[in-house]
């Protein structure tokens, strides 16, 4: 049976950051603004406390679930009709960006089929959020005024405002959009689903596009019970949709988890289970792992080399740590996504 919720009463001490004082203790915490509203300092509010009780690394701090100050009054509704999160306590409504009815569709297909054409936007599936960053750098520098987007999916965190890597990408002018596909939600446009997320994005003009999960993969130390297998279903839908498909592999030289050294187990599940064939990018300075790589595309999938430029990522300002390790100590995590941006902006 699930646990139930963990909820504790508290009271907002400061709002940036925001630290909640639960039971006498002043507890970092996060609250989606874009559901709950603005928090002050004094506000009453409820939290979830279970990722701080579990111990959780990458979760270590409560959030908020509701504002009992400010916090119940509502927002003003626009001609939103379809829930996200239904059937929860913070179900709300958004406006899919699919948002063309079945009826419609055909003759919508019709009018729009000479812009557009979706089976020349390529996708690069990404294994987990870190991939993001290096991905979109490196498809910049190959493919300057590339229009390069993001459909988040689930398998990490949910709400798409949680992300500080999108957030800094678009600031930049690396990535062009941001699709939240269910059941994540909080993006720039709102999915209902992959396949749905993917197809808007040839519709609205971009030239490619990363999916992939956003931070704080979850796992369970099993073979499929882990957010890396959403990278499954994201290459499916890519593939249903007639769109070229990539993988990003997640790969290691560092990581303290021997499942996660070298090809880690999540990407070579994935390459496993695919029922078609995809291409696969590899850092051509890391020889072992093109032969790791090379081994597991099981003569299905197609190899691809791309020199990475790892001291110029090292300078870009951009991420370059990854659950505590440095670019220096972990290069091939680094080096993958690189090689795979570098490869879906030279491919199209």
């Amino acid at each position: 049976m699930s646990g139930r919720l963990d909820l504790r009463r508290g009271v907002v001490v400061s709002a940036e950051p925001l630290v909640v004082d639960v039971g006498g203790q002043h507890r970092p915490a996060w609250a989606d603004t874009a559901l709950l509203g603005e928090m002050r300092a004094g506000d009453e509010v409820v939290v979830n406390v279970a990722a701080v009780e579990l111990g959780l690394g990458s979760g270590g701090f409560d959030v908020v679930h509701v504002n009992l100050t400010r916090g119940l009054g509502g927002a003003e509704r626009g001609g939103e009709h379809v829930m996200k999160l239904n059937y929860s306590s913070l179900q709300h409504p958004v406006d899919p960006v699919e948002g063309v009815p079945v009826r419609e569709m055909s003759a919508m297909r019709a009018k729009v089929a000479p812009e557009w054409d979706r089976r020349e936007v390529p996708v690069l599936v990404l294994p987990l959020h870190g991939h993001l960053a290096p991905a979109a750098w490196a498809a910049a520098q190959a493919a300057p005024g590339l229009k390069l987007g993001y459909v988040q999916t689930g398998g990490g965190a949910l709400p798409g405002s949680f992300s500080r890597d999108v957030a800094n990408l678009r600031e930049r002018d690396l990535l062009c959009g941001h699709i939240a596909a269910a059941p994540a939600y909080g993006g720039e446009h709102d999915a209902l689903s992959t396949v749905g997320a993917l197809d808007a994005a040839a519709k609205l003009g971009w030239d490619a596009v990363l999916v992939g999960p956003g931070p704080g993969i979850i796992g369970s130390n099993t073979e499929f019970g882990h957010g890396g297998m959403v990278a499954l279903d994201s290459a499916h839908a890519a593939l249903s949709l007639g769109m070229p498909t990539w993988i990003s592999p997640r790969m290691s030289s560092a990581d303290p988890r021997e499942r996660h050294v070298g090809l880690s187990h999540h990407s070579y599940t994935v390459l496993e289970l695919l029922l078609a064939p995809v291409d696969v990018a590899c850092p051509s300075d890391f020889p072992d792992a093109a032969a790791e790589l090379e081994n597991a595309r099981e003569e299905r999938h197609h190899l691809h080399l791309a020199h990475v430029d790892l001291d110029a990522y090292a300078a870009s300002g951009l991420p370059t740590t990854t659950m505590g390790r440095a670019l220096a100590d972990d290069p091939l995590f680094f080096a993958a996504p690189l090689a795979a941006g570098h490869l879906l902006a030279t491919q199209l």
